[in-house]
Parts: structure tokens; sequence; C-alpha cells
């Protein structure tokens, strides 16, 4: 799946990651070793403006995968390549710049002892990004005025927001320098129904303003949909299928995927009855010991001897449309 040698698209891709591993180690016993897998044999690329969403279920590694592309933890494996350049292996302070993230947990990713106009101003100063102290106010309330808060919350402290406005100034955070690559990682999943459609929208309006490209990492798919040029399914560190949203929500190939949409819910009544849930058998294997040859033999209903045996590869099966899968003829 390496699509860095079409020049034509070259330029247009902002971030590639090939084959990329994760193994963090766990120790067994006095002697022996043993790895999660978390993100294995993992490979996608995002184009400049795009969203490329992640979906999975809770530990299938895609969180892990947000955090290695960023190298807040170091890859075991496999490359990363950011704007035509590998970074596998480089120092990351001229990128940290660049790339930022959205933390899961605005209640955890803000420092309670910080007034919210010292969390964002924090990355302006680290990146000497204001000549003077006043550029630096008029920055911080910039960031505030873009995500929905006005600036007399600069001098507040976390614990006097909501978990929506938390995550507002979360986001203002990592907008503070002026990045154009952002891991969402579940931004939402803490936060009230209520307002997740608010700060998606938000998102969507700030990727117009700012020519932002985003990796959105989620598990709720109805979510993804709404957000996302390209989704990927990850299953038990792997990717099992990656297409155009639309492709992966009405003419999805992978068994995992067809059961993740399956539970997307309707708002249609009439359509709601008449479809059939795809509700899979068992529990996800333990990622210290998965199963072998397809990850998701276990819970599948087309699983056979080969299945068993031979690992299944991401092939592509129509333009830009990649499935893991030895029975996609069945399916």
């Amino acid at each position: 799946m390496n699509h860095a040698d079409d020049k034509n698209t070259k330029s247009n891709i902002l971030l590639e990651v090939q084959n990329l591993k994760q193994y963090f180690p766990v120790s067994s016993g006095l002697f022996s070793k043993k790895y999660v897998k978390a993100v294995d044999d993992v490979s996608f690329h995002i184009e400049r403006g795009e969203t490329l969403g992640l979906v999975g279920e809770s530990g299938c590694g895609k969180t892990t995968t947000g955090r290695t592309v960023l190298r807040l933890y170091e890859p075991t494996g496999g490359r990363i390549i950011y704007d035509g350049v590998d970074i596998t292996r480089v120092d990351m302070k001229p990128y940290r710049r660049r790339m930022q993230i959205v933390f899961q947990d605005p209640y955890a990713s803000l420092n309670p002892r910080m007034t919210v106009g010292d969390i964002i101003g924090e990355p302006i100063d680290i990146n000497k990004l204001a000549n003077s102290k006043k550029e630096r106010t008029d920055m911080i309330l910039e960031m505030l005025d873009r995500v929905g808060l006005n600036s007399e919350h600069a001098n507040r402290y976390p614990h006097e927001f909501s978990g929506g406005q938390r995550q507002r100034i979360g986001i203002a955070r990592a907008l503070a320098v002026n990045p154009e690559f952002i891991v969402c990682d579940e931004p939402i999943s803490a936060l009230d129904v209520s307002i997740q459609a608010q700060i998606i929208n938000m998102f969507e309006e700030l990727q117009e303003k700012m020519g932002l490209t985003y990796l959105f990492i989620a598990h709720d798919l109805s979510v993804v949909k709404h957000i996302s040029n390209r989704i990927g399914v990850m299953y038990l560190g792997k990717l099992v299928e990656i297409a155009d949203s639309h492709e992966i929500v009405f003419h999805n190939l992978h068994p995992y995927t067809r059961s993740l949409i399956s539970a997307v819910p309707i708002p249609d009544p009439e359509v709601s009855r008449n479809r059939q849930r795809i509700v899979l058998e068992g529990d996800i294997p333990s990622p210290l010991n998965p199963p072998s040859g397809c990850r998701f033999r276990t819970r599948c209903q087309y699983a056979d001897e080969r299945c068993k045996e031979e690992e299944p590869v991401l092939t592509e099966v129509s333009k830009g449309h990649f499935v893991a899968c030895h029975h996609i003829d069945k399916i």
C-alpha cells in the first residue's frame, strides 16, 4: 500500500504510515517477555485538508496508533513519513508545532493549577511565538474566540468549566501553535451527547478556516461518518478495511465492518425495524495472545481453515477501497 511512488499524489499526502508496529513488553515470568501487539503492521495515508476516521472497539489499538504517529510512543517498527520526510527517528521538536493532539478526557488533560490563559499560553511560550506580552494576550484571546469562549474565561481555572467547555480549551491549546495536523483522540466520547454535535461542527469549521488535516479516532461510527472523508476500521491491532466514508457505510466488505455498521442507529423507524442487526459472537481475544491467521476469525461466521493458517493481507478491491479478508466473494 505504498502510495509514495505516485508523483501526482505525493505532494498532496501530508502523512503516510508504513507498516507501523507498536509492541508493549509485558513480563510473564522471570526470563520470558511477552508483548502486547497494540498496533501490528498498519499502513495508511492522509491527504492535506482531509479527515481520516479511525474506528474500532476499545482496545483495538486506534489511540495507540494516533499517539505513535506523533511519536508520543516510540514505534517498535515501520515508518512515519510527514510531509515527505521520514520522521520515525528524527528529533521531534520542529514537528511538535505542526502536529498536535486533542485528548479524550478534558478533565485529565488540563492542569488544574493553571488558568485557562496560561494553559493556552504555554505552547505559545515554549515555541516563542509571541514577541511581546500584548501579542501573547492577543493570541490567547483569539484562540478562545475561535473555539467559542470569551475573554473573561482566560483568568478562570479548568474546574470552573463544564466538560464541553474544557474540551474547547483543549482544542484552543492545540490550535495555539497554528498546526497543520491534529490527532483527535476520541475528543467527544467523554462529553454529553447534546454537546457532541457542537464540538464536531466546531472541528469542521476550524478545518475549513485553518486548512487543518485530522486523524479522527472514535469508537462511534455515526460520529466518524459525519466528519470523515475516509474511514479505517481497526480490529485487534490490524487495519481490516479502509475506504471512502460513503463506501464504508454503504458498500462495506469486511464482516467486522458489517457488524459495526449494523449497530449504527438509523433515525427512520421503518428502515430500522426491517434491517438485520449483526451481533458478534464471543469477546475480543486478548491482544497478548491473538488468534493465528486472521485475528477476527474467532468471531466470524465465514471463518475456515485458511483463516486459521493464513493472515489476510490488506488488498485493494476497488479504487481506494482496501480490505483484509479471504472471503470477500462470499460476503
